[in-house]
């Protein structure tokens, strides 16, 4: 891709619909929007004013050269820098029809355009500094959304909450590397002031602030990546019953006849807050049909490889030796696992197994609901933080920015332990700036120019 070309797509999902937009952005990009859009008032769309409306025709050129009006449209003109990728930008809208859409972008195409690559209108914003990558991230991510829990920490994310924290400690940063820097390279100057004490105390309140937001990152990955789920029991247990209740619709198909789920059913839902790829999976039981064993074998190995187990038992019959066996199968896995006592809607049967131990127990009617408001809270407390609030907090959502953030941390914690073991400055600067490093890699900040910088705009005008 050559960032200097003007570039065009449809920026509407494909299909029949009232109106698509079709955008252009480049140098040339009224230029060529121009050959292609007349406004009806007889205006050159090149003399309207930005952000402007304008009502008019649309033409595609004709193999002889002619011209033809196809249809009518708005188009708005963002001139650079203020538009979303920081290059001028038009925006053509016409009717929404799958034929006349691909014709009003072949048309802009055969007037010079280059049909845009995946992403190249958000990376175009981010090379212009529209944007940094962690706000390119969220937008990824409000695209994607498909909880309203996605959607709120998306939008905090493009509206800089997490982009603004990283800033502040990497700037923090900057003024104590700059300073001490400035203090070993340039000594008689008298440049820094600052004492080892105070130095270590800024560097540990940096450290917290470090700790303190990557500790979001289980909340985050809860919302944005989601959590898998996998519902496992004995066959009959109402594992399905409860997939169906969880996603709020009949996604399985339910009967009293054992084995009827052979095959492993996914959804995504959100419930209580954390979005969940929810695996409904055949029951566990002794057969010889071998169709029903492959089933087996599959919600083992999902079940295996979950972050979340919901493991469901029927209360409403006493406990038999592949309950047990059962009970003991789930204490050999590494997820949490919340047991969940299914069909308390009937009467608890004598000798039904209820003391499993697990990560928490709750008690259900997969048939009328009751317990699955408790369930809910169970899965949400696991997951998520509840003194984050995601619609304004900065919290960390990928695990890109995560593992810049962890990196970060090593480096601060290196430099805290050179501090307080008496270690010399030039040791602990090194550190710092590897931190900064890190940093810098969750919106891809340049450190070195940076950090010069900051150093000279300590000197005098004049020196």
């Amino acid at each position: 891709m050559n960032i200097t070309d003007t570039i065009a797509a449809v920026s509407t999902p494909r299909g029949k619909g009232g109106i698509a937009l079709i955008r252009v952005s480049g140098h040339n990009a009224v230029e060529i929007a121009a050959k292609v859009f007349r406004p009806k008032s007889g205006r050159s769309l090149r003399d309207i004013a930005s952000r402007q409306a304008v009502y008019g025709d649309i033409y595609i050129k004709e193999p002889d050269g002619s011209q033809r009006r196809v249809d009518d449209g708005i188009a708005v003109i963002f001139r650079a820098p203020a538009s979303f990728t920081g290059e001028d930008t038009v925006e053509i809208s016409c009717h929404g029809g799958v034929l006349i859409t691909q014709t009003v972008l072949e048309a802009v195409l055969c007037a010079g355009a280059r049909a845009a690559g995946p992403g190249e209108f958000t990376r175009r914003a981010f090379v212009a500094g529209r944007l940094g990558l962690s706000e390119a991230e969220a937008l990824g991510l409000l695209l994607d959304a498909k909880t309203h829990g996605q959607i709120l920490l998306a939008r905090s994310g493009m509206d800089g909450a997490l982009s603004s924290e990283v800033r502040q400690m990497y700037e923090e940063l900057r003024r104590l590397v700059a300073g001490l820097f400035a203090r070993i390279d340039f000594p008689d100057e008298d440049l820094s002031g600052i004492s080892r004490q105070e130095l270590c105390d800024r560097v540990s309140a940096i450290n917290d602030r470090l700790r303190r937001l990557a500790a979001t990152y289980r909340t985050g990955k809860a919302i944005s990546e989601g959590v898998r789920t996998v519902i496992c029991g004995r066959t009959n247990s109402g594992k399905s019953s409860l997939y169906n209740r969880i996603l709020g619709y009949e996604a399985a198909i339910v009967t009293d006849i054992a084995g009827t789920t052979r095959d492993v059913l996914e959804n995504i839902v959100s419930f209580g807050g954390v979005t969940l790829h929810l695996l409904d999976t055949a029951g566990l039981r002794e057969s010889h049909d071998r169709v029903e064993l492959i089933g087996i074998e599959r919600a083992r190995r999902e079940t295996e490889r979950a972050e979340l187990v919901l493991a469901v038992f029927d209360v409403s019959r006493p406990a038999d030796e592949e309950d047990f066996r059962f009970a003991e199968y789930l204490s050999s896995l590494t997820a949490p696992v919340v047991t969940v006592l299914n069909k308390i809607d009937l009467p608890e049967a004598p000798g039904a197994l209820t003391e499993i131990k697990c990560t928490a127990t709750v008690r259900v009617s997969a048939l009328t609901g009751e317990g699955i408001d408790e369930l809910a809270g169970v899965v949400r407390n696991l997951f998520i933080d509840g003194s984050i609030d995601i619609s304004q907090d900065a919290v960390i959502a990928s695990a890109r920015q995560y593992a810049a953030l962890s990196r970060a941390g090593e480096y601060i914690g290196q430099s805290l332990s050179a501090l307080l073991a008496g270690l010399p400055e030039d040791i602990c600067c090194s550190d710092l700036e590897l931190a900064m490093g890190a940093l810098a890699e969750i919106d891809r900040r340049e450190v070195t120019s940076d950090v010069v910088e900051e150093i000279f705009a300590n000197f005098c005008v004049g020196k």
